[in-house]
């Protein structure tokens, strides 16, 4: 699937090549395909590190993680616009690989149910190459609870440090975590151990990003006080909460294609919201804190849902959750399936041609 992705996006590309988002994003494809949007930034960061403009967009608002390892790369010979995608479609299988053996763990009889509806998930070109940091944060989240549902809680931990270091989700994470992790020892029946809280400690990729900040340009929340700049136009507020951009984009009317883009996101959005309250009934409240903060926070914050049906893909658990409810529904789980990939491939076309997918 990550090669037919990959493919339909350089079709894409090829059919209508849209405008470079980075100096120097290299003709040679399908890397000239990968990197959109986004990618501009991270490949910024790579090369130039952290700087604030007042008043304008500025790349603070995305974390380290991710620009490091593809700046590491460089120092291997690696140019920052091959590198990025290499890293993403590395995590990106890991990612899969890992969804495989934690949900086979957790749901051990519908486990192996789940791995189709992530991987044709609409938004699921973003863990094949597209230089966004989502694919790497999914890998190091799932590692994370891969671990400690193995008992691994130094490693959990770890792995859920880097994870914070990569995506603005650190209270989601941690609290899952240590949640996961109580509930596991009650089910067993055993007394608690030091190491069962030590997955709190996952919140230190956060604490160090917002340290390198309030060190560097004096505020450590930078990466949230940027998002009201212009063009991102997202200030916390009442008219985020009530979606009031939202409708002014939609009503009384819009481009079709920006229509879709808007009633989709919002569609996915309420359709993982209302997986929430089964996630917590089976599979418990650790996952169930996990995705209600995960995908309740952004779709909370988001002007108009935008970046939504990407974003949950973070919240992972509701594929599992997903596939016991449509268990006992063949019929509904093929569609699902058949029109879930359509879109797919439509969105990867789109992707490749320069639209603004997610």
């Amino acid at each position: 699937m990550g090669v037919a992705s990959v493919t339909l996006m350089t079709l894409g590309d090829v059919w209508r090549p849209p405008k470079p988002f980075g100096a120097g994003v290299p003709e040679v494809q399908p890397f000239h395909a990968l990197v959109r949007w986004d990618g501009g930034w991270y490949g910024e960061i790579a090369q130039n590190g952290y700087w604030i403009a007042p008043g304008q967009q500025s790349p603070v608002a995305y974390f380290p993680l991710y620009p490091l390892l593809v700046r590491a790369l460089g120092l291997l010979g690696i140019g920052r616009w091959f590198a990025g995608p290499l890293i993403s479609f590395a995590a990106g299988v890991a990612a899969l690989l890992l969804f495989a053996r934690w949900a086979s763990r957790v749901k051990p009889g519908v486990g192996a149910a789940a791995m189709p509806l992530l991987l044709l998930w609409p938004f699921a070109e973003y863990l094949f190459g597209v230089m966004y940091s989502d694919a790497l944060f999914l890998a190091l989240a799932l590692g994370a609870f891969t671990a400690l549902e193995e008992d691994h809680p130094v490693l959990a931990t770890l792995l859920g440090a880097l994870a914070t270091a990569t995506r603005p989700v650190a209270p989601g994470l941690v609290l899952g975590l240590v949640v996961r992790s109580l509930e596991r020892r009650r089910l067993a029946g055993a007394p608690l151990r030091f190491v069962d809280v030590l997955p709190a400690a996952a919140g230190l990729g956060l604490a160090a990003y917002m340290a390198f900040l309030f060190v560097k340009f004096g505020d450590p929340l930078a990466f949230a006080h940027v998002q009201g700049a212009p063009g991102w136009d997202q200030p916390p507020g009442w008219e985020a909460w009530l979606k009031v951009w939202w409708f002014k984009e939609l009503f009384p009317r819009s481009a079709p294609l920006v229509a879709i883009r808007l009633v989709g996101h919002a569609l996915a959005t309420l359709g993982g919201l209302a997986l929430i309250v089964p996630t917590f009934k089976r599979l418990g409240l650790g996952y169930g804190v996990y995705v209600l903060i995960v995908l309740g926070l952004p779709a909370l914050a988001s002007k108009d849902f935008h970046s939504l049906g990407r974003y949950l893909m973070a919240a992972f658990p509701l594929f599992l959750t997903f596939a016991t409810v449509l268990e006992p529904r063949p019929k509904l789980r093929a569609a699902w399936l058949v029109a879930s990939g359509l879109a797919l491939a439509a969105l990867s076309v789109a992707l490749g041609m320069g639209g603004y997918v997610a």
